[in-house]
């Protein structure tokens, strides 16, 4: 309570403070960007006024405080016009301006990244923003544009193999990435077990990742940021966007509700599978579920000059199955709040509510059945304030709060005549957290950001707890003791404080050094017996059994510009994580109410080097990245106490993305992707049993060998529609997997039906074939 009184008296102390500056000798120039066409605010405008400037915010806000005099103050941000404008700067003014689409650029730039990572004059760094038109270009699985795989193309990502949920960020699991959509936490964002991701295009404008040094005002992982921003809706006119592919359709509306005041979205997407499918299958399988889809909408009003007001949400569900069926699905709802205090005190107000919830079940009714379901809600409050403090410092400061419901599974196993509950006990949490940064400019190139960021857990009754004797290797924790907790009884409190520090210096005008310092804390868990993220994958809190992640990482690198086209950079980075979970050998996970007696706490470290080059101007566009890199961990009780390559290790990384103009209405691209085989653990001896010979592991090793290399071809080709009037069309046609490549998903191993007395390892390939497709997009 007391960091949130602090919180509220600071922030009701600036707009005095901004008011009290000596009169007649700085003043504050400040307003709206917008984009021309849509009305739709732009982000990450650079607004410059001699050796001043800023950038505008989330919501298309700048503010830059200046000397009394004349100047001439220019807009620019890729993809637009840039724009001057001589101002007489005599008392505080207001300059709302609006960005034209530079038309001939459009075509030219198929790369349109907003460089903040690259970008030799922009502070942070680890960090890639890609611009949706950016992620239209490069092939996808049938014809499919999906963010996740795109950022998978970046340097220091990857993932555990084809059709795996999640994304791996230098070295980390995929449950310590905090993903966002439009602020609301995503605990899962598959579809199709992985093949693709909730997050609709059409509904996208913007996707950051933020691998390293990330800013203060974030919390609750301990790898990385998903940043995905939801388009406001056009303000201006009504605009319908769609496609037709092989697997799913989608149709996007947006358009104002009061021109230039109120806009809306309406997205969805449905596939089709169980449409396509009903011909060719029998008659008792006729009412299985094949479909995966998503719903995303948005409202936004601008009451007036200083007040806004949006509300936008996501509805994604995937049903698959008959006897035995799969059922997940995400529900996230933000609602926000913008003011302005002052033209240099600005406010956003954000109220969250995140929902994810799964079920498994098989067997049919009077019989022998099994039903099983899990879910994991929140609600979020937080308000955030940014403060225009001079043209040199720029202010955040905020707050907060999260309550979490866990339900780690409720199963019933029985018939209609008799069932057996087995549900597991209710956990709740409270998680809250107030932060401070600044980004100052020194001059002369060098710029810093620093911040201090602390954060608070508190496990919560009612419900179960439970106390365990000492971690014998290769054993459960024996149960000591267990109780009852009482409503909103405090059971355990964990707190933290997570400094992060970035610095750039510029070495003359196309290169500069940067380096940064951030420590994380991540209270919520995620237990899997799988590396690759499953429907069945169950979050639990820090308890009085789990402490918290805490994260430390150091990065440094280099950027430079070749010209105006090409664009590279040299990043190494040290990562070091304490209590992640581990288990022991042959742990239970499913529907076990002992589940953190199986759990083991380890230290894990990662260490690389990123390589990116980039060219975004020309017929010719696209980026080359490489990543070098190790990812171990060590625990008690595990690989006899020795460091052991993790499940997300992979050496070497390696992607080529490019893309070429034939002509104006032909796009081709391409995408290579090269992945070092991931570590597994393999068995080295057997066991026979009744004339049955079963591989089993006697070394104590843990990921003693390495599943294959994987590595895949993808192209597409892009027709677009002639020219004529606002129906716009193209089609796009790819191929996934082009030269067949059976890239290996898992080993396991069994007994040689030929020999009995061989054992056989047999490869599983998700995809082991060259996949066509086309997709026919449309516009008006």
């Amino acid at each position: 309570m007391k960091h949130w009184l602090l919180l509220f008296l600071l922030s009701a102390s600036l707009p005095a403070y901004a008011q009290a500056q000596p009169a007649g000798q700085r003043y504050t120039l400040s307003g709206y960007l917008k984009d021309a066409a849509t009305g739709e605010a732009l982000s990450g405008v650079t607004v410059s006024a001699g050796e001043s400037g800023t950038a505008s915010n989330n919501y298309g806000f700048y503010s830059l405080t200046l000397p009394r005099g004349r100047y001439t103050i220019r807009f620019s941000s890729i993809g637009f016009e840039p724009v001057s404008r001589v101002v007489e700067l005599e008392g505080n003014l207001r300059v709302d301006q609006e960005l034209q689409v530079a038309a001939g650029l459009l075509e030219e730039v198929v790369v349109s990244e907003e460089k903040k990572g690259g970008d030799v004059r922009d502070l942070s760094m680890s960090t890639n923003t890609l611009d949706i038109r950016q992620i239209r270009n490069i092939p996808a699985l049938l014809g499919e544009v999906d963010i996740v795989r795109s950022i998978q193309l970046l340097p220091g990502v990857s993932t555990v193999g084809e059709g795996a949920g999640g994304f791996n960020v230098r070295g980390g699991a995929a449950d310590q990435n905090l993903v966002l959509l439009d602020e609301a936490p995503v605990y899962n964002t598959s579809h199709l077990f992985g093949f693709f991701s909730i997050f609709n295009p059409d509904a996208v404008k913007e996707v950051t990742l933020v691998k390293g040094g990330i800013p203060a005002r974030y919390g609750g992982r301990s790898s990385s940021l998903l940043d995905v921003r939801m388009s406001e809706g056009n303000y201006r006119e009504l605009r319908v966007d769609g496609g037709i592919g092989l697997v799913f359709s989608r149709l996007a509306l947006e358009g104002p509700l009061k021109k230039d005041t109120a806009s809306f979205l309406l997205a969805a997407r449905r596939s089709y599978i169980d449409f396509l499918a009903a011909p060719f299958l029998e008659e008792d399988m006729k009412d299985a579920l094949f479909n995966f889809y998503d719903l995303t909408a948005k409202v936004n009003y601008r009451v007036n000059k200083r007040n806004s007001l949006f509300i936008s949400g996501t509805l994604a569900r995937d049903n698959f199955g008959q006897s035995f069926t799969f059922n997940w699905g995400n529900t996230t709802t933000t609602a926000r709040w913008n003011h302005l205090f002052s033209d240099r005190l600005f406010m956003n107000l954000t109220g969250i509510y995140s929902n994810y919830d799964y079920e498994l079940r098989f067997g049919e009714a009077g019989e022998q059945s099994f039903n099983w379901d899990s879910k994991i809600l929140n609600f979020s409050l937080k308000p955030d304030f940014i403060f225009y403090l001079n043209a040199s410092n720029t202010l955040r400061f905020g707050a907060k709060a999260t309550w979490y419901k866990f339900e780690p599974g409720n199963g019933v196993v029985g018939n209609w005549d008799e069932s057996n509950n087995i549900s597991l006990p209710l956990k709740y949490a409270l998680e809250s957290g107030v932060y401070l940064e600044n980004e100052q400019r020194l001059g002369a190139g060098i710029a810093l950001q620093y911040g201090l960021r602390y954060s608070r857990f508190n496990y919560l009754g009612p419900g179960k707890v439970y106390t365990y004797h000492d971690t014998v290797p290769n054993e459960p924790r024996r149960l000591k003791q267990e109780y009852e907790a009482g409503r909103s009884e405090s059971i355990t409190v964990y707190d933290q404080l997570e400094p992060r520090f970035s610095l750039k210096i510029g070495i003359g005008d196309n290169s500069s050094l940067k380096a940064s310092y951030n420590r994380q804390a991540q209270y919520l868990h995620l237990v899997s017996n799988t590396a690759a993220t499953t429907p069945l994958d169950v979050w639990t809190p820090s308890t009085n059994n789990i402490k918290p992640q805490t994260s430390s990482q150091y990065a440094i690198g280099y950027f430079r510009d070749f010209g105006e086209a090409f664009h590279a950079s040299v990043e190494l980075y040290y990562k070091d994580i304490l209590n992640q979970l581990d288990y022991i050998d042959n742990s239970e996970i499913i529907l076990n109410e002992y589940l953190e007696g199986e759990l083991l706490p380890a230290r894990g470290r990662a260490y690389g080097a990123e390589f990116f080059l980039e060219k975004t101007l020309g017929r010719f566009t696209g980026w080359v990245s490489y990543t070098l890199s190790r990812s171990l961990r060590k625990a008690e009780g595990i690989n006899n106490g020795n460091w052991f390559f993790n499940r997300y290790d992979r050496t070497h990384v390696l992607n080529t993305v490019l893309s070429s103009r034939l002509g104006k209405r032909w796009t081709v691209s391409g995408t290579w992707v090269y992945y070092s085989g991931t570590p597994a653990t393999f068995p080295t001896s057997r066991l026979e049993i009744q004339g049955w010979q079963i591989p089993y592991n006697t070394s104590g090793r843990r990921n003693n060998y390495r599943v294959g290399p994987y590595h895949r071809l993808d192209l597409s080709a892009t027709l677009k529609g002639r020219e004529g009037g606002k129906w716009n069309s193209s089609w796009v046609f790819s191929l996934y997997n082009v030269y067949n490549r059976r890239n290996p998903y898992s080993v396991f191993f069994q007994q040689d039906p030929d020999n009995p007395v061989r054992t056989q390892a047999v490869r599983l390939s998700v995809v082991g074939s060259i996949i066509p497709a086309v997709t026919y997009n449309f516009s008006f």
